[in-house]
């Protein structure tokens, strides 16, 4: 993996885990390119070739709304990201290609074309009486969670293995009646954990998120948090879209050494800022992000960094 500079560090306080948090975003920042453009892309196409069935779902009268996500993207990238977008090579040139190989029933999915276009996992929620619910989804890179079990469920259902953000909670209310009031603009947020290695697709079942809050283990056998730790951010936006009035979710992923923290101009800052978040989650939170054996080396880990600054 390319080492750089992370281009978010929301762990910096401005972010804080299990808030809302959500922040306006102008339309022409909806969308972010990097030089992972290409290995991204291929990896959903992988993932869409060996296990189309875990990273793509739909209601069947959602092919519309499908096609009004990917018209907006198609719109945004010939706006905002020509020089990555257009020409030999391109993705958009390469698109038909890209789907050639894939199975029928994603060939004919407009979300599934719309998801190999751009790094960002694409969850369309759509309205009834049991609230928001996920009707349709390309979610190759997820953050410890399963699309298949998510599925037609409302946010509600969706959010209920969260602490604090369960079915009757105000967060969970206070959720609906955010989706409820989008209306032209779009709004962001950031989420961000620490996992072992890089891997994109990083699921998680309810069964094994059960058995790993019970059992705690370390994600760090070998205790090299310095060669194995990973800061997993997940920059989310929300867009009422203008004709089906479904919510289109993205969710970008990127992925950053925790060692790369060492050679930010702002790493003392950054690192004692992490290590208080760290130390500020109490037990369901610590059992829900997988860190309860692990925090106290993460936190010493930190201090570390941030005293040798």
């Amino acid at each position: 993996m390319t080492i750089r500079q992370p281009t978010h560090t929301p762990y910096d306080g401005s972010s804080k885990l299990f808030t809302i948090g959500l922040k306006p975003l102008e339309l022409d920042r909806w969308i972010e390119v990097d030089e992972f453009l290409l290995p991204h892309l291929a990896e959903k196409q992988r993932l869409y070739a060996e296990i189309p069935e875990k990273v793509f779902v739909e209601e069947g009268d959602t092919r519309d709304a499908q096609r009004e996500v990917l018209d907006l993207l198609l719109a945004c990238l010939a706006a905002k990201h020509t020089g990555t977008h257009r020409g030999a090579g391109s993705p958009i040139e390469d698109l038909e290609k890209a789907m050639g190989g894939l199975a029928p029933e994603l060939r004919e999915a407009p979300l599934v074309w719309a998801s190999l276009l751009v790094q960002e996992d694409l969850i369309l929620m759509r309205r009834d009486d049991s609230g928001w619910r996920l009707a349709a989804g390309s979610l190759c890179f997820p953050s410890s969670w399963s699309l298949q079990e998510k599925f037609g469920k409302p946010l509600q259902q969706i959010h209920a293995p969260v602490p604090g953000f369960g079915p009757g909670t105000r967060p969970a209310e206070v959720i609906n009646r955010m989706f409820d009031g989008l209306q032209g603009q779009a709004v962001e947020r950031f989420n961000w954990s620490i996992q072992a290695g890089d891997a994109l697709y990083y699921p998680l079942s309810n069964i094994q998120r059960i058995d790993r809050a019970t059992n705690r283990p370390t994600r760090f056998p070998d205790g090299d948090i310095n060669a194995h730790a990973f800061i997993r951010v997940e920059r989310q936006t929300l867009r009422k879209l203008p004709v089906s009035r479904d919510v289109l979710f993205t969710i970008r992923i990127h992925l950053d050494p925790l060692a790369v923290l060492a050679r930010h101009p702002d790493k003392a800052a950054l690192a004692a800022s992490f290590a208080e978040q760290l130390n500020a989650l109490d037990q369901a939170q610590l059992d829900y992000k997988g860190l309860t054996a692990d925090r106290d080396r993460l936190v010493a880990f930190l201090d570390g960094m941030a005293r040798a600054a």
